[in-house]
C-alpha cells in the first residue's frame, strides 16, 4: 500500500527523480483547467485587453457624447454673450478689454471639452478595434448556453 491508501499493483517502480509525481501533477493541472472551463460555461474567459474592450467602448462613447453636449452648450452661451454685447452697437471683435474678456470667457472650458471629446473618441475607437479583432473568440458571456431554440419554439407551435 502506498501513501495515498491505495494498493500498489507492483507495476510502478520507485523513481527517485519524482517522474511519476510530475506526471500526476500535470494530469491534475489538466483536470483543473477542464473543470474551470466546465464551471465557466465551457469556454475560457477573454484575456488581456479583450476583457476591457466593451467597457472602454461604452465609456468612450459616453465621454464623447457628454463632451459634444458641453461644447454645444458653450457655443450657445458664447453666442448669447456676443449677441448681448453687440446689442449696444459694439462688436465682439473690437480691441477693447471687455470684448477680449467676452471672447476668452469660455476658452478653457472649450479647450477641455475638445480634449475630452478627442479622448472619448479615441477610447471608443480603441475598444471597438479590440472587439473587432477578437470578434471570433467566444467569451464567457457570449454564445449559446446549450439551448437549441428554433422558429417553432419562438412562435409557440
Amino acid at each position: 500500500m502506498d501513501e495515498s491508501g491505495t494498493a500498489n499493483s507492483g507495476t510502478d517502480e520507485y523513481d527517485p527523480e519524482g517522474g511519476a509525481a510530475q506526471q500526476n501533477a500535470g494530469a491534475a493541472q489538466q483536470n483543473a483547467g477542464a473543470a474551470q472551463q466546465i464551471a465557466g460555461g465551457g469556454r475560457p474567459a477573454r484575456q488581456g485587453l479583450a476583457r476591457y474592450a466593451r467597457p472602454a467602448l461604452i465609456a468612450g462613447g459616453i465621454i464623447a457624447v457628454v463632451s459634444v453636449a458641453l461644447l454645444v452648450i458653450i457655443f450657445f452661451l458664447d453666442s448669447f454673450n456676443a449677441t448681448v454685447y453687440s446689442v449696444g452697437g459694439q462688436d465682439v471683435q473690437d480691441a477693447t478689454d471687455q470684448a477680449k474678456a467676452i471672447r476668452e470667457n469660455y476658452a478653457g472650458v472649450r479647450a477641455g471639452g475638445i480634449v475630452f471629446l478627442v479622448l472619448g473618441v479615441a477610447l471608443a475607437a480603441a475598444g471597438g478595434l479590440v472587439l473587432y479583432r477578437h470578434r471570433n473568440e467566444a467569451g464567457s458571456d457570449d454564445g449559446e448556453n446549450g439551448e437549441d431554440v428554433d422558429f417553432e419554439d419562438l412562435a409557440g407551435r
